[in-house]
């Protein structure tokens, strides 16, 4: 079986689709980056707070990205799909990666990751015009970069 284009189903694009939508949550009508976003805060929560667990869960997260996010523009016939929001997932776990936050503090890097995913800040709009997966998980990661950041200076000011 082959993909096929835009809504049609194969057994082929199944996995990917469904890793790129993070399980559906791509399909929210209203906002499906929040949603995305939502989804790597509660796989964050469940992961154990391991160090290299949670390095292992953003690799892991990043290589299916980029392999499902490529898959997802074919199937979905453009550049960067709305319902692909694996790398919202991505952009949370980087995000609230070796920050020591319970969830006040996870809700402030959802927060700030958000407003990063849509500021996108230099370099991360550039990031997103590389091909393919790559480009739609370049972006998040960046902007995550810039959100963990974000969250380590307002953790220090509270000290």
């Amino acid at each position: 079986m082959t993909s096929t284009p835009a809504h049609g189903f194969s057994l082929r694009s199944f996995v990917p689709i469904v890793l790129a939508t993070a399980l559906g949550a791509g399909y929210a009508p209203i906002a499906p980056g929040t949603w995305g976003s939502a989804v790597g805060l509660l796989l964050w929560l469940v992961l154990p707070t391991s160090t290299l667990v949670q390095a292992l869960a953003i690799v892991v997260v990043l290589a299916a990205g980029v392999w499902s996010g490529g898959v997802a523009e074919r199937h979905f016939g453009r550049t960067d799909p709305g319902q692909v929001v694996i790398d919202e997932v991505a952009g949370m776990l980087v995000t609230l990666f070796l920050n020591p936050v319970g969830w006040v503090g996870a809700f402030v890097g959802f927060l700030l990751f958000r407003a990063a995913d849509i500021v996108k800040p230099f370099p991360a709009r550039r990031l997103e015009r590389l091909h393919g997966g790559l480009g739609i998980m370049a972006d998040d990661v960046m902007a995550g970069i810039y959100a963990n950041l974000a969250l380590r200076v307002i953790l220090a000011l509270r000290h």
